[in-house]
């Protein structure tokens, strides 16, 4: 493997720059509850390792308790026992980041706080979302760049 060096958020491989994103919690659960759209696609890159995913402590354990709440049990209609294994492999590729600073509140919901500390703390580029104006403009003065799925899939698909 080459040598990686990480630069502004970005990991570069040789002539391949890879991105580093966070992933809000509703990427997730729009993921596992259709495997034909951009979420989905995400969590497979994501797995592939074609972006460094980045998330901290709090963060994976937001990710637990909503894919497991019983009502988005009702969207992705997976057990608790796969919801353990996708969060298992996923946390064999994930950048873990401790939140050494948190700088609250910059956002309407104090329950993305922990999404934009991530995203800051662990130097990604990239914060994906489905609800792209709930961090708008705390986003722009941290020079995170915001999209939505679909537009992220694009931005990793034209650089492989």
């Amino acid at each position: 493997m080459k040598t990686l060096s990480v630069l502004r958020g970005n990991a570069i491989i040789g002539n391949i720059m890879k991105q580093r994103a966070v992933l809000d919690t509703n990427i997730l659960v729009a993921g596992l509850a259709s495997q034909s759209g951009a979420s989905f696609a995400l969590l497979e890159h994501a797995l592939l390792q074609r972006f460094e995913l980045v998330a901290s402590p709090a963060l994976w354990l937001e990710y637990e308790a909503v894919l497991k709440r019983p009502d988005i049990h009702q969207l992705h209609r997976l057990t608790d026992g796969d919801v353990d294994d996708i969060l298992n492999a996923l946390a064999g590729v994930v950048i873990a980041v401790k939140s050494h600073f948190l700088w609250r509140p910059q956002l309407r919901d104090p329950n993305d706080e922990m999404v934009l500390e991530a995203a800051v703390n662990g130097q990604a580029s990239t914060l994906v979302t489905l609800n792209v104006r709930d961090f708008t403009p705390a986003a722009g003065h941290w020079e995170l760049a915001l999209l939505s799925p679909g537009a992220f899939l694009q931005l990793l698909e034209a650089a492989s």
